[in-house]
């Protein structure tokens, strides 16, 4: 893209001199509209979401078995949701504000196997692929009991198929720990801003890491590349991938039932605003599109990127999804929220969910760190990074008061509201790194 081009983009879209600047900025959807209007744009349904759903059933038998620390869930891959006013209180202390209505934490930070978000989407996607191959070869039945699995026959059939995919890190952490625990020959191709414990620990599982000294967008590329000369080898497509997205959304119908255990009302008087990280976007598009299908109109999502990284925004806004990418603009797409440095949005989630996100921001480096320390301080709470990106989000709809009139938000409404932050990542952390981390946040 030409510095003509770039310069006409400002002059038509001004908040994009803010993004080149790196400033934090916030922008509300003005072209948001209902369920039933953006729905046939995604083009994946209800149905599709429980058809994900049962697929994760018929493999949490052989889930609680292989990986022991999901025993007590019966298999299912789930996390808390706690409420974490001492944190809203900090917030409200720090920003000079009243955060009405509750605040809650959900720890898809902590989810077993892989520590991370990416153990929603990762892992189904290494099922689904393996279901398939094993229902084709005629050695599965959906009606078997799927912790057969666990046998050297099904070790010994994975073993021939490969799988490979490029990740800044978590994606890369669940496909690979749970495609070596299937027996694949699996690959992941990492990025330079990839933390090193998270490549020592998938080496540790038997993975084959590939390092890149670019960045995200090359690790993808290249990953490609090699599964394409093997037509054994199955890439994950992190970008582009509805298996993926499908496998995140579970997520929406689990919190409602969640918020029902808790005695959380959504409707029209008691509104859910969720906040989300976004890097590509699978994740926190994923959940989104879960969560709209669960509560409707009634929830609100907005997603957070790091300064350095906005490439949804800048997708969104500009309307051209992936044929933009931060770097056009001489953003360097260097940050610390590793899992959130991505240049370029995925295509895929960006029209199919610009419909239906109410919002994006962006926050420093510096800001996540803050917010890491004030967590831990405040509720004893230990996240990554990246992971902190969704904490800002209540302090800035709280002062979004065009945001809140537009969405026919009263003062009586948001006193109803509940905030959920969606933790993304932190639970594998080794202590070092967190004390690394904790040192950096000013505490």
């Amino acid at each position: 893209m030409n510095s003509n081009n770039i310069q006409q983009l400002i002059t038509d879209f001004p908040l994009i001199q803010k993004l080149i600047d790196l400033e934090e900025v916030s922008w509300f959807n003005p072209n948001i509209t209902s369920l039933e209007e953006g729905l046939p744009h995604v083009g994946l349904s209800k149905t599709d979401i429980q058809a994900a759903s049962h697929r994760l059933t018929r493999f949490a038998p052989y889930l609680a078995k292989a990986f022991p620390e999901t025993a007590a869930t019966g298999g299912i891959i789930e996390s808390d949701l706690v409420t974490i006013s001492h944190m809203k209180a900090t917030l409200e202390q720090e920003y000079g504000l009243v955060i009405d209505g509750k605040m809650l934490l959900k720890k898809d930070s902590h989810l077993p196997i892989s520590g991370s978000i990416k153990a929603r989407g990762g892992i189904y996607e290494v099922l689904t692929h393996a279901e398939k191959l094993a229902l084709n070869a005629g050695l599965l039945k959906e009606s078997d009991d799927y912790s057969k699995l666990l046998s050297g026959e099904f070790r010994d059939f994975f073993k021939q198929y490969s799988i490979a995919v490029g990740s800044t890190g978590n994606l890369g952490m669940s496909i690979g720990i749970m495609s070596a625990k299937l027996g694949f020959s699996v690959s992941v191709h990492m990025s330079a801003d990839a933390r090193e414990w998270k490549k020592n620990t998938l080496r540790s599982h038997g993975v084959n890491v590939v390092e890149y000294e670019q960045d995200y967008g090359m690790a993808v590329e290249q990953g490609r590349k090699e599964a394409e000369k093997d037509p054994t080898c199955f890439f994950i497509d992190d970008e582009n991938s509805k298996t993926l997205f499908l496998g995140y959304s579970v997520a929406g119908e689990r919190v409602k039932k969640q918020f029902e255990e808790q005695n959380i009302i959504v409707d029209e008087e008691h509104p859910l605003f969720v906040y989300l990280p976004c890097g590509v976007g699978g994740g926190p598009g994923g959940v989104a599109f879960g969560l709209k299908m669960a509560f409707g109109d009634h929830v609100h999502c907005i997603f957070a990127e790091p300064t350095h990284s906005p490439c949804m925004l800048l997708g969104v806004h500009t309307g051209l999804h992936d044929a933009i990418a931060v770097q056009d603009l001489g953003i360097d797409n260097i940050t610390a929220a590793d899992g959130l440095a991505v240049g370029r949005a995925s295509g895929f989630v960006g029209r199919a969910m610009e419909r239906l996100l109410d919002g994006y921001y962006t926050l420093s480096d510096e800001r996540m760190y803050r917010l890491l320390g004030q967590l831990d301080q405040s509720e004893a709470i230990q996240l990554e990074p990246s992971a902190l990106a969704g904490m800002l989000g209540p302090v800035l709809v709280t002062e979004a008061q065009d945001y809140l009139n537009h969405m026919g938000m009263d003062n009586q409404t948001m006193k109803n509201a509940t905030h959920l932050v969606w933790a993304t990542g932190g639970g594998m952390v080794p202590e070092a790194e967190m004390r690394s981390y904790l040192g950096k946040s000013g505490r």
